[in-house]
């Protein structure tokens, strides 16, 4: 087994910073860099202090399992953090600036996670599986002069 380049390494690890995560319909990872140094981590789910949605946490997340509503339904019934959105305030957090960062994520950000990571000063994203809910996100980091890449396995 040949060494992985850096941002296989880091996408592997965002792919593992989702096997956390406790939704029950998707699981997604995110893993902030600097100077190839991991600085914050995060995965989706239910905030700090607030049941797990796999414990009930999220009445959208159960009804979605349930198949009482379809994807891309009622997403502002969802109470989850997404994991870019986690990767973001577990840095603030812990005082981490993530100006001109990149961040790697196992799935394409939404137009939400989007908008923040712009506001951040994360200069280049990279994903592993596209997001087929929202191409506003593709359209928005090229206007911000964000480097959206997706990292082919």
């Amino acid at each position: 087994m040949s060494r992985p380049s850096w941002d296989e390494y880091f996408i592997r690890i965002a792919k593992l910073v989702a096997s956390r995560s406790n939704c029950l319909s998707r699981h997604v990872g995110a893993v902030i860099v600097k100077d190839k140094m991991i600085v914050s981590t995060g995965y989706n789910g239910t905030p700090r202090g607030i049941k797990n949605c796999d414990e009930g946490g999220c009445k959208r997340c159960s009804d979605r399992k349930e198949g009482k509503i379809k994807s891309g339904e009622k997403l502002d019934e969802c109470v989850c953090v997404h994991a870019e959105e986690n990767a973001l305030l577990q840095a603030a957090y812990n005082g981490v600036s993530v100006k001109n960062a990149v961040i790697y994520t196992s799935l394409c950000p939404c137009r939400y996670c989007t908008k923040h990571i712009i506001n951040a000063g994360i200069k280049r994203v990279y994903y592993s599986s596209e997001y087929n809910l929202d191409e506003i996100s593709k359209k928005l980091f090229e206007e911000a002069g964000v480097e959206l890449v997706q990292y082919k396995d």
